[in-house]
């Protein structure tokens, strides 16, 4: 257990960032999920719409820290391409 007060701040601290970057993860992967339920239907226009929602939101978790960049590209290179596939 933390004994120091820096220790404890720290503490405090990272269960904070836990908490923002499960709400962002959980948000970057809503928009994920609404591309992939499109690709599902077969709806292109709701899919390519879904996808251009889905990539800034992908980008901002890169920028905060809670996604790796190559990451984040590979996602978007895989939905893009599943996208492109649709009819």
């Amino acid at each position: 257990m933390a004994n120091t007060p820096q220790a404890k701040k720290r503490a405090r601290q990272n269960e904070k960032r836990f908490a923002i970057n499960k709400a962002r993860r959980s948000r970057i992967r809503t928009f994920l999920r609404k591309v992939e339920e499109a690709i599902e239907t077969g709806d292109k226009a709701e899919a390519i719409s879904a996808l251009r929602a889905a990539q800034p939101e992908l980008m901002r978790g890169v920028s905060k820290g809670v996604y790796h960049k190559n990451t984040a590209s590979r996602k978007m290179s895989r939905l893009s391409s599943r996208v492109k596939a649709l009819g």
